[in-house]
C-alpha cells in the first residue's frame, strides 16, 4: 500500500512538471514566434544578417569608388583638350576638397580620447568621454579656427552636415554608431593644431587639470590621411538666390 502510494505521488509530481513545462514552452512560442527558434538562436541569426548586410555595404561602396574614379578620368580627359574645361576641372576639385568629397592627406596631428582604466573599473562602465561629447565638439571648433583644413572623427569625415549625438553608450557620427577610444584626425600646421588644443582656459586643459576620468594623447604626424564624406547630400529647401542666366 505504502509502494502505491509513493507511485500515485510520483505521477502526480510529473503530471504536475508536465502541466508546468507546456505552459513554459508555450510562453516562450508567444514571446518569440511560432517558429523553433530559442533567444540565443535568434541572435545568432541577427548577427549573420548584419554582417551580410555589411559585406553588401562595402562591395556597393567598393562599385561606386569605381565608378568615380571612371568619371574623374573621364573629366580629367576632357580637361586635358581645353584649358577653359582644365580651369573648371581644378575649380571642381577644390571644392569637392571643400565640401570633403574627396580623400586627402597632409600633415596635421591625431588626437586620441578615451576612458581611463579607473573609469571602468571604479564607476558604473559608463563612458565619460560619451557622456560629455559636447567636448569633442569644443575640440573641432578648435581646431577649424586653428587652420584645419580637414578632419575626421573615428574614420568618419567631418563636414557642415556631419552630426555627432550620444546613443546610450555609444557615439552616433554620420549616422554610424562608434565606440571609445574617440580618434580625432586633423590635416594643418601640425604645430598650430596642437598649440591651439592646449592653449590655457581651452577644453583640453580644463580635461587635464581636473579630475575627470578622460585620458588625452597627441600626436603630431607628417602624413595624416582622411576619408571622403561618402553620404549624398540633397538640397531640399535652398535654391540659388540669383539667377545666372541675367
Amino acid at each position: 500500500m505504502k509502494s502505491f502510494r509513493n507511485k500515485l505521488a510520483l505521477t502526480l509530481v510529473c503530471i504536475i512538471l508536465g502541466i508546468i513545462l507546456a505552459i513554459q514552452f508555450k510562453t516562450v512560442k508567444k514571446t518569440f514566434g511560432e517558429g523553433d527558434y530559442i533567444p540565443t538562436q535568434r541572435t545568432e541569426e541577427l548577427i549573420l544578417e548584419l554582417e551580410k548586410l555589411k559585406d553588401e555595404k562595402d562591395t556597393l561602396r567598393n562599385e561606386l569608388d569605381k565608378l568615380e574614379t571612371k568619371v574623374k578620368q573621364y573629366e580629367k580627359g576632357e580637361a586635358d583638350k581645353n584649358t577653359y574645361v582644365e580651369n573648371l576641372y581644378k575649380e571642381l576639385e577644390k571644392y569637392r576638397m571643400l565640401a570633403g568629397y574627396e580623400d586627402v592627406k597632409g600633415p596635421g596631428i591625431i588626437l586620441k580620447i578615451d576612458d581611463t582604466k579607473e573609469n571602468y573599473q571604479y564607476w558604473d562602465g559608463s563612458s565619460a568621454v560619451v557622456q560629455n561629447y559636447d567636448w569633442i565638439l569644443q575640440m573641432i571648433s578648435t581646431l577649424n579656427a586653428a587652420g584645419a583644413e580637414a578632419i575626421s572623427i573615428n574614420g568618419q569625415r567631418y563636414t557642415s552636415f556631419t552630426e555627432i549625438e550620444a546613443a546610450g553608450n555609444h557615439l552616433m557620427i554620420n549616422g554610424e554608431s562608434s565606440t571609445t577610444p574617440v580618434i580625432i584626425k586633423a590635416i594643418g600646421n601640425p604645430e598650430n593644431l596642437e598649440n591651439a588644443l592646449r592653449m590655457k582656459g581651452r577644453i583640453i586643459w580644463i580635461i587635464t587639470n581636473e579630475d575627470y576620468a578622460i585620458d588625452i594623447q597627441i600626436d603630431k604626424q607628417e602624413n595624416v590621411e582622411i576619408p571622403k564624406y561618402t553620404k549624398i547630400r540633397e538640397f531640399r529647401y535652398a535654391t540659388e538666390a540669383y539667377d545666372i542666366s541675367n
